[in-house]
């Protein structure tokens, strides 16, 4: 099976602040830093990483060419790229707090200027047998995922950050992996009630979505996978959180790495769950994502 993992690039500039800044508030910043990341750049990443051959696709700016050089570092293949001219990278202003969390501030630039003539001619490589992994921070996803799923292709989609405007992509995930928050969104988008419970909110997308099978995030309470009627839960790997800005992305890679190569459901968990708790204790986004070796070393333990 190949992977296209067709997504965002950004650069993203972490700050250090003592708390979120509020309106009207200025703070100073007890330290910046520059990283590679985009949920689509972590993925990729993240899916080579845990052992896959990955192929990605988007747009990057001239600004942005060393975000290339990251990924062929890790062993993803750049091919499908596309440097432009004339707009910048897309990049994100993240607000980083000792304490672990974080607030970001998106802004789209390349990542919005995906056509449907790239997109054809990408595809046009691609058919049964490989799977499209899909995120919220490009142009044209409802196009892409309907000609994906026309070519036969298995396509996962992380709708991440949630809109409406994501709910025609649904009937072509066979994969739909989110957080708690963002499954509530998602159940409000389709008018449907929205349970307060990891379990029951799972299991109400499952049935929303019956050819869909979902994987519910829930942080430091592990994760759920609902398949129809059949439920399973992992709990998380208890860590010490330094920065939490891939922690989904890097569960992402890792569990779709898991079940892409035939491994079980349960396991995949296991082993999203291990390379989540790994990123979280390390500063970043794609620095922060563990090799596969690290991972199953942590699994072992």
């Amino acid at each position: 099976m190949r992977v296209l993992c067709f997504g965002s690039l950004n650069i993203d500039y972490v700050y250090e602040i003592p708390h979120f800044a509020s309106g009207g508030e200025t703070l100073a910043a007890a330290s910046f830093q520059r990283f590679s990341g985009g949920k689509g750049l972590n993925q990729s990443i993240a899916l080579a990483r845990a052992g896959l051959e990955v192929r990605h696709a988007g747009a990057v700016g001239r600004d942005g060419l060393f975000l290339l050089e990251e990924f062929r570092a890790a062993g993803v293949d750049t091919g499908y790229v596309e440097v432009l001219e004339d707009v910048s990278t897309g990049h994100a202003m993240i607000q980083w707090a000792p304490y672990g969390e974080n607030c970001i501030l998106l802004y789209g630039g390349a990542n919005r200027r995906v056509t449907r003539e790239q997109i054809d001619r990408v595809l046009s490589d691609f058919g049964p047998g490989d799977a499209l992994v899909l995120q919220n921070e490009i142009s044209e996803l409802p196009y892409l995922a309907d000609r994906a799923k026309a070519r036969g292709m298995t396509v996962a989609l992380n709708p991440s950050p949630m809109e409406d405007g994501l709910l025609p992509l649904l009937p072509s995930a066979d994969w739909l992996l989110l957080n708690e928050v963002e499954a509530a969104q998602l159940l409000g988008g389709l008018g449907k009630s929205v349970p307060e419970a990891g379990e029951a909110l799972a299991g109400a997308l499952a049935e929303a979505l019956p050819s869909t099978a979902v994987v519910l995030t829930l942080g430091p309470q592990g994760s759920l996978c609902a398949q129809g009627r059949r439920l399973v839960r992992r709990e998380a790997v208890p860590v010490r959180a330094v920065d939490t800005t891939a922690a989904g992305d890097t569960y992402t890679g890792f569990f779709l790495a898991g079940v892409l190569s035939g491994q079980s459901v349960e396991w995949a968990m296991e082993y999203a769950s291990a390379a989540a708790a790994i990123a979280v204790t390390r500063p970043g986004a794609a620095p922060s994502i563990p090799s596969r070796g690290e991972v199953l070393a942590e699994m072992e333990r």
